[in-house]
């Protein structure tokens, strides 16, 4: 595998890094900081992070406008994406995490992976191999290891119920955003941002939460920056060369990152579940870096746009102009039929069926 192939999964795991830390951080801040109140802050972190990287960028003379624009018809997945993962879910994991040790709820997100995969496999269609299942299986069998409490007397409580619902409807937001991961990534998640950081500050303030202090603010929106903007810019980047069921299961790897950021911060002690399930879950992250995948395959006929380059195989057949055939840029451009043989994942060129599992190794 090329570095070029492994590009994406790197990706998916420096967004996983930086949304793991997010559980042990906003359990700190949610004792100054009432829930829906955090969750607004978060997500207008994320939305005025991203709005500064652009201006600066473009004053700094920066390219930008390589990435296809958002057109009418993302509208509607994107709303319902800030609803999902934007609203709802940040809004209940954090009532969750009041009664959650951080650890556990950060071990607990890892079912955001199995959420995510089910849902495009079952909704989207999307082709999922047998060494990625395999992948998932190890994953979230590891994040079943973690949760489980001996002790207990009895299922499941409410507090994990709610982190279980809160990976429910972020795997349900993956699975949208799929749908608009070839445009803008930094226009998306900045939108979803302001959306979802002004539904959630204006709920705040109609159930009588009060404005915190202004250095908890500046650390809210800052964790917001980094946990919710740069990772899911990461995490769409991601999604177009692995698709969402494999982009989803290395980002199941976020639990790790919150573990080692609680151990430190809660003075928690590793117990032998978390030893049994560690290699587990790493285990699983290297069966989805070194998957392959290759077959016979047949393109139809798109008309589509999104960023790219003339150089990666896929766009070197149509609309070449001597000045940026190694330049990426976006436009409007369409793709004749073909049917050809390589090394693919389910990226947005190929997300065709298959007549039986994939002939993964």
């Amino acid at each position: 595998m090329t570095f070029r192939d492994a590009y994406p999964a790197f990706q998916a795991l420096a967004a996983a890094l930086l949304f793991g830390v997010s559980a042990p951080v906003s359990k700190l801040l949610l004792h100054e900081i009432e829930p829906a109140m955090l969750a607004g802050l978060l997500y207008l972190g994320s939305g005025a992070g991203l709005l500064l990287f652009r201006i600066i960028r473009k004053t700094a003379g920066g390219s930008g406008d390589t990435e296809a624009k958002l057109a009418p018809s993302d509208i509607p997945w994107l709303a319902a994406a800030t609803l999902a993962g934007g609203v709802a879910a940040p809004i209940i994991l954090l009532f969750s995490l009041r009664h959650t040790p951080a650890a556990t709820a950060s071990l607990l997100l890892n079912f955001e992976c199995a959420a995510t995969t089910l849902i495009a496999a079952i909704l989207f269609k999307e082709s999922i191999s047998r060494r990625a299942w395999g992948a998932i299986l190890c994953i979230t069998f590891a994040g079943i290891l973690l949760s489980t409490d001996f002790k207990a007397s009895g299922g499941l409580s409410f507090s994990t119920l709610g982190v279980l619902m809160a990976c429910l409807f972020w795997g349900i937001d993956n699975n949208f955003i799929r749908n608009i991961s070839a445009k803008d990534p930094l226009a998306i998640v900045t939108i979803k941002g302001f959306g979802a950081g002004l539904i959630s500050l204006g709920s705040g303030f109609l159930i009588g939460n009060p404005l915190p202090r202004f250095d908890m603010i500046l650390g809210a929106m800052i964790l917001g920056c980094m946990s919710y903007g740069l990772s899911i810019v990461l995490f769409i980047y991601a999604m177009r060369g692995l698709g969402a069921g494999r982009t989803s299961a290395l980002f199941a790897t976020a639990p790790i990152f919150g573990i080692i950021l609680s151990l430190i911060l809660f003075q928690e002690t590793p117990d032998g579940l978390f030893i049994a399930a560690l290699p587990i879950m790493i285990i699983g992250a290297i069966f989805l870096v070194t998957e392959q995948h290759k077959h016979i395959h047949r393109h139809e006929e798109i008309i589509h746009e999104h960023r790219h380059a003339h150089t990666d195989g896929h766009h070197d057949r149509h609309h070449r102009r001597p000045d940026d055939i190694a330049i990426t840029h976006t436009h409007t451009h369409n793709h004749d039929p073909v049917e050809h043989a390589h090394q693919h994942m389910p990226d947005i060129h190929h997300r065709h069926g298959h007549q039986s599992e994939w002939e993964a190794s």
